[in-house]
């Protein structure tokens, strides 16, 4: 019964959360609200979701969103540093073509979405194959090591978390 009402309990928790924390009010509206959207959009989306992933590692995955919270400050700071003190002149932005062996559509699009997320990069492209992704980095000194970094730091983690 509530694996039919709930088809997405972790969606459904992450919508509620978000929107308890959009409305900033704790209220029993906007609990109702919550619970509303959290229960509805799962629901719906349902049916478009028929081989959705299973997370294999709940605990290696909340490790994952403490490392990208943590790297987004990071890089915050780096990106401040760069637009405050460096010369234009001294910045190498550069188009980087980072490989990825990721399967999953939705472990793809969390890696996309944390390289974007993190100040400094943007995801913009992804080949047709889907074995690939096209980033922009502000500051590239070393593409390679950028691929790297992303290889080692994101997509190993991901692998682990969807495999």
């Amino acid at each position: 019964m509530l694996r039919r009402l709930y088809p997405h309990p972790l969606l459904t928790l992450l919508l509620f959360v978000t929107w308890m924390l959009l409305v900033n009010q704790f209220k029993i509206g906007s609990l109702v609200m919550a619970l509303i959207l959290a229960t509805a959009i799962p629901l719906l989306t349902a049916p478009y979701w028929p081989n959705r992933p299973k997370l294999r590692n709940l605990p290696a995955f909340a490790a994952y969103l403490l490392l990208v919270m943590w790297d987004v400050v990071i890089a915050n700071i780096a990106v401040a540093r760069i637009i405050l003190f460096m010369r234009g002149d001294q910045i190498r932005s550069a188009w980087i073509a980072v490989p990825i062996d990721l399967k999953s559509p939705e472990a793809i699009t969390i890696l996309a979405g944390t390289i974007t997320m993190t100040p400094g990069t943007v995801t913009a492209d992804m080949s047709a194959c889907g074995r690939v992704l096209l980033i922009h980095s502000l500051h590239a000194p070393d593409p390679e090591a950028i691929v790297q970094d992303i290889k080692t730091r994101y997509e190993a983690r991901l692998k682990r978390i969807f495999a």
